[in-house]
């Protein structure tokens, strides 16, 4: 069984991620500013779960993590990034602190993360880093610049890391999850003049027509972080019922 940090994990694919490591007998910590991520780490589960209340914007919350993980269960095998955040605005009502909120929490954040757990985790017979990128990435929204421009810099972070840490048998990769239904979302449906309107015609651009569970994410990140996922490095996997491809 495996030790997991999830970075991100009150609701949505992370949620599901803690989950689902847990249903496996992984020991978790979760690391999260929001209450409801102490009820996920409350539920009766065979692996074990920890809470640690941190506001993952802080640079020093990714060695603090680290650290009690180390303290509680003596080892780190996996490292799951899903925290982020996404603001909407109209290009003129941007400011230097949204994007700033963005770059820290997005892209800093992760990097940190690598960082402070990377001399744990070469002591790992199945080290892995997963940061959760996004379709964001390959394609454009309008009203959201620093979303997709910190999430398509996540995978030449991974790249990156992928180039100095692989040596050291620890494998880094990204997921790009699609139209997934979490409450992450929630700030773009308050952009739209009329969100169910939006909502249908997304879902009408995807091939298999609907937004995707996140247990339908999580799925992907249980097999990568996984003995199966030995030899997957430094790639990008995307998750959204074909939504790119067509």
């Amino acid at each position: 069984m495996a030790t997991v940090i999830v970075a991100g994990g009150a609701t949505g694919i992370g949620r599901a991620a803690v989950e689902g490591f847990r249903a496996r007998g992984d020991d978790v910590l979760l690391v999260d500013h929001r209450a409801e991520a102490a009820e996920v780490a409350a539920q009766d589960a065979p692996g074990r779960c920890i809470f640690l209340h941190r506001d993952l914007s802080d640079p020093a919350a990714p060695r603090e993590a680290v650290e009690a993980t180390i303290a509680a269960f003596g080892a780190l095998d996996t490292v799951l990034v899903t925290a982020a955040v996404m603001n909407s605005a109209p290009l003129a009502d941007w400011t230097d602190a949204m994007w700033n909120d963005s770059l820290a929490l997005n892209l800093k954040m992760p990097f940190f993360f690598a960082q402070a757990a990377a001399p744990w985790l070469a002591k790992s017979d199945n080290a892995s880093i997963l940061f959760t990128s996004s379709t964001a990435a390959l394609r454009g929204n309008a009203g959201m610049p620093a979303y997709h421009a910190t999430k398509a810099g996540l995978a030449g972070l991974a790249r990156s890391l992928t180039a100095e840490l692989a040596p050291l048998g620890i494998r880094i990769n990204c997921i790009l999850p699609g139209w997934i239904d979490t409450p992450f979302n929630n700030s773009f449906w308050d952009y739209q003049d009329d969100p169910a309107a939006k909502r249908a015609e997304i879902d009408g651009k995807i091939p298999l027509r609907r937004h995707g569970e996140p247990e339908e994410v999580s799925g992907m990140i249980l097999f990568l972080t996984s003995p199966a996922g030995r030899y997957v490095a430094g790639t990008s996997l995307v998750i959204d019922g074909g939504y790119t491809a067509v």
